[in-house]
């Protein structure tokens, strides 16, 4: 990696970290330069606003959301096992929604409040995520209309979990939530 890619993508690091922290109206691009450790000045040089950041954050968790679906569509067999591994991905963030929510729910709902274009393009994480879940329902045999059901049902449970852990603050709601999924994807 390039010392200017270096510095970038710790900048964009350092962003959604900070974003999920403590969110995005309330950091600031020098609370980012600092957890990056890059010099106020420079951010300057790779973004040019805060809306700019928040723009490649997205694109970096659609990047990952991307590079997820590829692992499981190629190294995974079915739709069971294939949804099961996103129900046990969400698992394993359950100490990160415990403290700050869940990563993706979180932006998406942050930035809807606030409406315009950085609230279509995180609006496009979750439709993604959704679109993929409904894939894997056909792929099991169901009807176009179940699939969209099944899945939105799958997304709400796993975004509904992450608001109740959070609220809580209690991280076994996840985990007997994960079994419980995981038992009705199962069962289908």
């Amino acid at each position: 990696m390039t010392r200017k890619n270096d510095k970038r993508s710790r900048l964009i690091q350092a962003a959604d970290q900070l974003f999920r922290q403590q969110g995005i109206n309330i950091t600031t691009l020098a609370n980012i330069a600092a957890l990056a450790n890059v010099p106020l000045g420079n951010v300057y040089y790779y973004f040019k606003s805060k809306e700019s950041i928040v723009t490649a954050v997205i694109d970096i968790h659609a990047q990952r959301l991307k590079q997820l679906f590829g692992d499981w569509d190629t190294s995974l067999q079915g739709g069971k096992e294939r949804l099961a591994a996103l129900i046990k991905h969400q698992a394993t963030l359950g100490e990160e929604t415990l403290n700050f929510g869940d990563p993706l729910g979180s932006l998406c709902q942050e930035l809807s409040k606030q409406g315009g274009s950085l609230a279509d393009s995180s609006s496009h994480l979750l439709r993604s995520l959704y679109e993929w879940c409904q894939r894997q329902f056909k792929q099991l045999g169901n009807s176009e209309t179940d699939a969209q059901n099944l899945a939105l049902q799958l997304l709400a449970g796993l975004q509904g979990i992450s608001i109740l852990t959070l609220s809580f603050k209690d991280v076994s709601f996840t985990e007997k939530h994960t079994q419980l999924m995981l038992n009705w994807v199962q069962a289908l």
